[in-house]
């Protein structure tokens, strides 16, 4: 016998609440960054207002369909990712259709002057549920778990990343690379392969980064060299570790950001009382317009409502009954939590900028569709969720 509920009672009204608070705050930073003149006539409240409405559409198409009919198209839905990224590789910069920014080859123009697309963004959630489908099927093919069967999952898990990942660093885009690997480690987790295998990797990981690091601070010929590595991608790290001896260049970014956030103080300067000027604030540095407009208490206002988001995504999943589900709703967390962490601590110093945007606040079509695309597929498994009284009768 199945508990049958109406709309009211299925609908996460909850998690519609927190992404409406999500857009009211992306509005109001929006409408402040874009005054500082850098940006021209473009009115990018009024843009970033139509993403969420398309936004909310793609969650309403997304709630239609069952979490049984992702997971029976998920390959599909992977493969079609797989082909726009690989379009983007094939086809030349020179052609209209695509677009080249920051040397880097990541986006599709869209036609009738709308903007672009980049499908990289999409192709995270596509990838989750690529990931989702083949956890679920090896466990289920594997109820009795060994060391063996672990190696096999982990070998399948890197044929899968190894596609879009090898795409998405030729464009290059290191920070949605990193995004791809935030999401595998945490599927990898909830998958439930052994820490007799996870343990040495991950600390493999480790010594392997710090390795990189001192190579990369004192024996940068030897990356140039061996493996090709490129001025600017030292440049970097340097300008992270010391800003301040590459203000004219590549720490100007980074010394902007702390002055802003830092010139905030406790309550800020109010709305649109900014004084100084960061370069991108409307898109990956719009941290740094909110701690220095609402200081510390509007800051932490933000980062909590981040923190109730990733609470209410969490115990959402924890309700779900098939694994399916769950390790879709895992992989999303994983990738809007990588999303918070690596933003905010970009602009403050604790992470390297890489160039990510700050998940439902940034002003971006592709990033703003993409994360509302995987909480329409949230929407989808809570709306959908069955409870059974008793095993329900394939007769009845």
């Amino acid at each position: 016998m199945e508990n049958k509920k109406g709309f009211a009672d299925r609908f996460d009204w909850t998690l519609a609440f927190i992404i409406l608070l999500f857009l009211i705050i992306s509005l109001f930073a929006i409408s402040s960054a874009q005054t500082t003149g850098q940006y021209g006539p473009t009115n990018f409240v009024f843009k970033q207002l139509f993403w969420y409405g398309v936004g909310v559409i793609i969650i309403s198409m997304t709630m239609f369909f069952e979490p049984e009919q992702y997971k029976k198209l998920s390959w599909v839905i992977y493969g079609i990712g797989v082909f726009l990224l690989f379009m983007l590789f094939i086809l030349p910069g020179s052609l209209d259709i695509v677009a080249e920014r920051n040397n880097a080859k990541s986006w599709f123009h869209l036609p009738f002057g709308i903007g672009s697309i980049q499908p990289a963004e999409f192709m995270k959630t596509f990838y989750i549920l690529g990931l989702a489908r083949l956890i679920t099927k090896h466990n289920e093919n594997h109820l009795m778990k060994t060391v063996k069967t672990d190696f096999i999952l982990l070998g399948k898990i890197a044929l899968v990343l190894i596609v879009p990942l090898a795409f998405i660093l030729k464009q290059p885009d290191l920070g949605t690379a990193l995004v791809f690997l935030a999401i595998t480690i945490a599927l990898i987790i909830v998958a439930g392969i052994t820490w007799k295998i996870i343990l040495p990797i991950f600390m493999g990981s480790i010594v392997t980064g710090g390795t990189l690091l001192y190579f990369a601070l004192y024996q940068q010929d030897f990356l140039t060299n061996t493996f090709g590595f490129k001025g600017y991608q030292f440049a970097r790290i340097y300008s992270w570790l010391d800003p301040y001896s590459y203000a004219s260049d590549e720490g100007m970014h980074l010394i902007t950001s702390l002055n802003a956030i830092g010139s905030g103080e406790i309550f800020g300067k109010g709305y649109g009382e900014r004084i100084v000027y960061v370069p991108e604030n409307h898109t990956d540095f719009i941290f740094a317009v909110i701690g220095e407009e609402y200081g510390f208490v509007g800051a932490s206002i933000v980062v909590s409502l981040y923190f109730l988001l990733i609470f209410h995504l969490t115990k959402i999943t924890l309700q779900l009954k098939d694994a399916y589900s769950t390790y879709v709703c895992a992989g999303i967390i994983a990738m809007i939590t990588f999303h918070v962490f690596e933003n905010i601590g970009m602009t403050i110093q604790l992470l390297p900028i890489t160039g990510i945007p700050l998940p439902f606040i940034s002003y971006g079509g592709s990033s703003l569709m993409g994360n509302m695309l995987a909480i329409g597929l949230v929407f989808s498994m809570k709306f959908h969720h069955r409870t059974y009284m008793f095993a329900k009768n394939e007769d009845d």
